[in-house]
């Protein structure tokens, strides 16, 4: 395993913290899934996505909680000297009780703020170079998924408060206790905001990183493979002698009794008899002996084949892990260059409107007259803000603002609101449409709620 990835030798050093906040080996009978689907049954949750083609509603939330490097190691080895490098055996390296406690520190502060009925894994894992806990959240209020409702947030921004405010909180209540210090923010550092580019850099990096990653864990899956197919050549073997043994023990003890019972008939020469009967003992014992030490190996070959096996799940988890964390890293690179190209598609279009128009005769422009193009082109903020409150049902503040902005006279006396059938790219649509007439500056009337 090259340097920064998973430790198969280190692999007996993780746990996991259960109900009660109890330590306890990582429950390898369940995957996550598994253990997903056991909890909605148990408390009688229907999993929204069930019987779709592709899922649409966010149930699963992946959150991974650590502290500095050097720190980190600190809890978990002490004073140890722990070998990062390619094959190093670190077998002989054992769990410090501090990381335990760091850990079930994180468990609470967890259950207190999501619940602990909705925590379905809290792994510690030690076997990578960064130890962290990889926590797998139910976003689940009064028995529903509300995914928006506690993590997300009504837009991106009060996401990005949220998890920040999430970083701030965990830092004070967890981390300060343990000795450690708090990444800097940009408030603080003074440095300017990421641009687009840089964010969607960062996120290109995050996922190239992943990728990596997945890459080196099918390599390690791949020399697995090859040790559990040498590994079952190896344990079938010894099965085939073991079951050989018993077959020549089984013969010898036949022979050996019907000796003893010539010998109880006294049938034959009873010197010849005894002669024998000690040459069937030599030959029991040997094996015997050959037969305890095949059985020993073969119990051995068993458990190694085991822990390969063991080994090979652990990994084929935790790549499904990263692969959905680089899909969804992914998502969010294609967001914000999509985000990009529209910023700048609008802005291109606000200017040529500007140039043209300015070279366009009055008939010409009255063409134009109550359209997107000329409205936003316009009064892009404006329009953008009325669409907005328009989107989330707030009628009222969107005809304040429209009046109170130089509009107001492009209302309807019909019904407003979202249809039931409609999507959101329609409804936003029909709210910017709406936005537009409203931001025409004439007094009229506000949509009906």
């Amino acid at each position: 395993m090259s340097k920064g990835n998973y430790d198969p030798t280190r692999k007996h050093l993780n746990f996991e913290i259960v109900p009660g906040g109890k330590v306890r080996p990582i429950d390898t009978s369940r995957n996550i899934p598994e253990r997903i689907a056991d909890i909605l049954d148990r408390r009688g949750i229907k999993d929204p996505n069930e019987g779709l083609i592709e899922p649409k509603y966010r149930t699963v939330v992946n959150i991974i909680f650590g502290g500095s490097r050097e720190r980190m190691h600190e809890l978990a080895f002490g004073t140890q000297k722990v070998d990062f490098e390619k094959g190093a055996d670190n077998t002989r390296i054992k769990r410090k009780s501090d990381i335990e406690r760091w850990a079930k520190d994180v468990y609470s502060f967890v259950c207190g703020r999501y619940g602990e009925q909705n925590v379905a894994a809290f792994i510690v894992h030690l076997d990578e170079l960064n130890p962290h806990v990889h926590c797998t959240l139910l976003p689940i209020k009064d028995g529903k998924f509300a995914y928006k409702e506690i993590f997300a947030g009504k837009d991106k921004f009060e996401y990005s408060a949220r998890m920040k405010q999430l970083h701030t909180d965990f830092f004070a209540e967890v981390n300060t206790k343990w000795g450690m210090e708090r990444g800097r923010s940009v408030a603080e550092t003074g440095a300017r905001h990421r641009t687009t580019e840089e964010y969607r850099r960062m996120l290109s990096e995050e996922c190239t990183s992943i990728e990596q990653q997945i890459g080196r864990h099918q390599e390690v899956l791949s020399t697995l493979h090859s040790d559990i197919r040498l590994a079952e050549r190896r344990v079938k073997g010894l099965t085939s002698m073991v079951e050989n043994l018993k077959r020549e023990q089984a013969e010898k003890e036949a022979q050996l009794s019907a000796l003893e019972n010539d010998m109880d008939a006294r049938k034959g020469d009873a010197l010849a008899l005894s002669a024998e009967k000690e040459k069937l003992e030599k030959e029991l014992a040997v094996i015997q002996g050959k037969l305890a030490d095949k059985q020993e190996k073969l119990q051995t070959a068993d458990r190694q084949l085991s822990d390969l096996k063991e080994n090979m799940e652990a990994i084929e988890e935790r790549t499904e892990q990263l692969k959905e964390e680089a899909y969804e890293y992914s998502r969010a690179v294609h967001s914000k260059v999509d985000s990009l190209l529209k910023d700048a598609m609008l802005e291109n279009m606000v200017d040529e409107w500007r140039e043209l128009s300015a070279r366009m005769k009055p008939s010409e422009r009255q063409l134009f007259d109550g359209t997107i193009v000329r409205s936003v082109a316009e009064q892009g903020t404006e329009v953008m803000h009325c669409a907005t409150l328009l989107f989330l049902g707030m009628v009222d503040d969107a005809t304040t603002f429209a009046e109170t902005h130089g509009g107001g006279g492009g209302g309807s006396d019909l019904k407003w609101g979202r249809d039931d059938d409609e999507d959101n790219r329609a409804w936003a649509l029909r709210c910017m449409r709406m936005a537009s007439r409203m931001m025409r500056p004439a007094i009229g009337k506000k949509p009906k709620r």
